[in-house]
């Protein structure tokens, strides 16, 4: 296991990029047959998720579109709780398949009001599809469809995923030492 330091923080490699890379690429071949015969629309969540995009869609080889958001619920390592959207979304989605690419889903509550809010465009469907999840930390109800991992309810950091804004271009998912 490699340490890093990230600020005041230690943290230690969880999952390897090679092991990232083919959960990946799994999800990616589930939805290319669930979604055969469609154009969906993949909405990626800003800025975790982009890595994780990137790399879904490389994988992806049915007819499709991505869009970008920004939400943000979280300072530092902890969640604010109150969701802020940052920059919204422009496409029409009215009738269209929408896959919603997430970084990561603990407590649910970004989910939710995501789905509430894209709910009111009417949309055909609302799909999720999240490299993490803490199942033990989820406080609302969801059908995440496609999730490459469950983990523990850790700190983690890389792959996309920050710390005050630090370690998203790490290659591998490191979870926080408890000192």
């Amino acid at each position: 296991m490699s340490r890093v330091t990230i600020k005041d923080k230690t943290f230690e490699t969880s999952l390897p990029e090679a092991e990232i890379l083919e959960r990946v690429k799994r999800i990616a071949d589930r939805i290319n047959k669930d979604f055969e015969g469609k154009t969906p629309l993949f909405l990626a969540v800003l800025n975790g998720s982009f890595m994780y995009a990137a790399d879904l869609m490389k994988n992806i080889t049915i007819p499709c579109e991505i869009s970008f958001v920004k939400l943000a619920s979280y300072q530092g390592t902890t969640s604010t709780g109150a969701i802020k959207e940052v920059i919204g979304l422009n496409e029409d989605i009215r009738g269209r398949e929408v896959i919603i690419v997430e970084d990561i889903v603990d407590t649910g509550a970004t989910m939710k009001r995501m789905l509430e809010t894209l709910g009111t465009r009417e949309p055909a469907g609302l799909h999720i599809c999240t490299l993490l999840l803490k199942p033990g930390k989820l406080t609302v109800p969801l059908d995440i469809e496609y999730a490459a991992f469950e983990i523990p309810n850790d700190f983690i950091v890389g792959y996309g995923l920050d710390y005050d804004q630090e370690g998203r271009n790490l290659r591998d998912i490191y979870t926080l030492v408890k000192e």
